[in-house]
């Protein structure tokens, strides 16, 4: 199944978790804190929202920062995608 967002919308496909600290630390997964950098996987067309026009900035493959609780989370093909509005994305991580 492929899925195509609509309007402002970004499909990303979030990075796994650190499960070690940079110390060597093994964190149990009640401690592990929800990856906030992701990969674009579909983009929207943009267009015309609440009368304002918006253009999409990011495209497919770009490495994003996006904020912590936003999205919709959903399973497609046993992956896991968040849905985001473009707003929603940070940055773009070069």
């Amino acid at each position: 199944m492929k899925i195509k967002p609509l309007f402002d919308r970004v499909v990303l496909l979030p990075k796994e978790n650190e499960t070690e600290t940079k110390s060597g630390i093994i964190l149990p997964t009640a401690a592990q804190e929800k990856s906030q950098m992701a990969t674009v996987v579909a983009v929207g067309e943009g267009g015309e929202i609440d009368g304002k026009k918006v253009s999409i900035v990011v495209k497919e493959g770009d490495n994003v920062l996006y904020a912590k609780y936003s999205g919709t989370e959903i399973t497609v093909d046993e992956k896991k995608y968040v849905v985001v509005r473009q707003s929603d994305i940070l940055a773009v991580i070069e």
